[in-house]
């Protein structure tokens, strides 16, 4: 029998202008949680979507337990054993946590759903992986966290053995990022095989047992975790020597560019979030909001960028009152946001890249021409630069669409248009 649940040998996978994996050789041992490290665009994620069968690798060839397999799509993975935990969900918001955990394998009883045997099930593998969730609760309901853990259960329902996760801190508060821990900690203890696709290199040493680098498509090194420091592991993703101390020098403030004062902002339901909160927010310098997720930071950034309506308070950007303008008239003023949630917020999926880099000013005199008439072409240019500068690792340039990028390449232009609009205030939640 093979040392490895997992080996894949070889494998290439190019896309337009793209080789996103060069003869990459992954081999996993049974029953360890093998982290994936690589930067932005290094081809962890395709990868990853070869073994679950999204994609189909132009070379090369998987074995599990020693035996080869061809993996022509998630169904076939899933009957392998393999599971994957998606760093954007794949949920139902309106069904409950037990209706998506058998979505697609729901139980019949002389051939009506069975969704009674179904929430035990459910519960049972819940207690067992001490993956606390409500079976009955809408998903649209319950915390980003408990989400992950449908997730997972859904994996587990399915009887996978080989459990993929991508970049599953992303989404998660510090708190829920320590739930994740003890509960891959326990997924191996009780036999399965864990990839952790990341490129946070604390994660890596707290949880992973061995660790394989890529860098731009190809495959660097396999490491022991416990041999190797942080700075080690960093050096083989980016090339070069690191420097984890910061140099930061004191900033002295200047004049008050955003100021808040007595804010209370109610969410969705018509409860209060934000109460009484006032701050200044001085030109030059960088202010941190913390806080557990679920205590208001959400609606606070909502009711910054108008997205939300203030109950009471006021917002001043550069001395001027600005809670009662509209999100464009906001942006026209100088106010930036890099949001929380890309997919929804900060991006449109179908749209290329140089149409999402001109979201916030296609209107404006820099992109039309007579008649009103969007001038593609300087549209392409100017998102050719963006994609130079803030190196966005696309297939086609300019015209790739947004949703075919990776999660960090879909994070760097986000940045990068914020940032060509020179903002007087840029707010940024959640970015890494």
């Amino acid at each position: 029998m093979s040392e490895y649940a997992i080996e894949m040998k070889n494998i290439t996978k190019t896309f337009p202008g793209v080789i996103a994996n060069d003869k990459v050789t992954l081999q996993v041992r049974r029953q360890e949680i093998h982290a994936l490290l690589g930067e932005n665009g290094a081809g962890k994620s395709t990868l990853m979507s070869i073994l679950f069968g999204s994609y189909s690798a132009d070379s090369g060839a998987i074995f599990l337990e020693g035996k080869e397999v061809e993996i022509k799509n998630p169904n076939v993975a899933t009957a392998l054993g393999i599971g994957m935990v998606h760093q954007h969900f794949k949920l139902v918001q309106n069904y409950t946590v037990t209706e998506n955990i058998v979505l697609g394998m729901e139980p019949t009883k002389k051939r009506l759903l069975d969704l009674q045997s179904a929430r035990k099930r459910v519960a049972q593998i819940s207690k067992q992986y001490n993956l606390s969730v409500d079976p009955d609760a809408l998903i649209e309901d319950i915390t980003v966290g408990q989400q992950q853990r449908v997730e997972i259960l859904k994996t587990l329902y399915r009887n996978a053995n080989i459990i993929i996760f991508d970049e599953p801190t992303a989404v998660l508060t510090p708190q829920e990022i320590d739930e994740l821990m003890v509960i891959l900690k326990k997924l191996r203890s009780e036999g399965k095989t864990i990839v952790l696709i990341t490129h946070k290199l604390k994660e890596i040493k707290e949880v992973s047992d061995r660790c394989t680098v890529l860098r731009r498509g190809a495959y660097i090194g396999t490491v022991d975790v416990k041999d190797v420091t942080e700075k080690d592991l960093a050096e083989m993703m980016v090339g070069r020597a690191v420097k984890f101390e910061i140099d930061k020098p004191q900033q002295k403030a200047g004049a008050v560019m955003l100021s808040l004062k007595h804010l209370e902002v109610k969410d969705s339901a018509g409860l209060v979030r934000v109460k009484d909160l006032s701050l200044d927010v001085h030109e030059g310098e960088i202010v941190g909001i913390a806080g557990v997720d679920g205590n208001g930071q959400s609606e606070l950034l909502g009711a910054i960028t108008g997205l939300l309506p203030l109950s009471h308070g006021s917002i001043m950007l550069e001395g001027k009152p600005i809670e009662h303008l509209s999100i464009r008239e906001r942006i026209e003023l100088g106010l930036g946001n890099i949001p929380e949630d890309r997919k929804k917020y900060g991006l449109v999926g179908e749209f290329s890249i140089s149409e999402n880099a001109a979201l916030k000013n296609y209107y404006t005199d820099a992109y039309r021409k007579k008649f009103g008439i969007l001038d593609f072409g300087k549209m392409q240019k100017d998102a050719g630069m963006l994609i130079e500068q803030f190196d966005i690792r696309s297939a086609e340039g300019a015209k790739t669409t947004a949703g075919s990028l990776s999660g960090g390449n879909q994070q760097k232009v986000i940045v990068a248009r914020e940032i060509s609009l020179s903002p007087k205030v840029l707010i940024v939640a959640q970015p890494t």
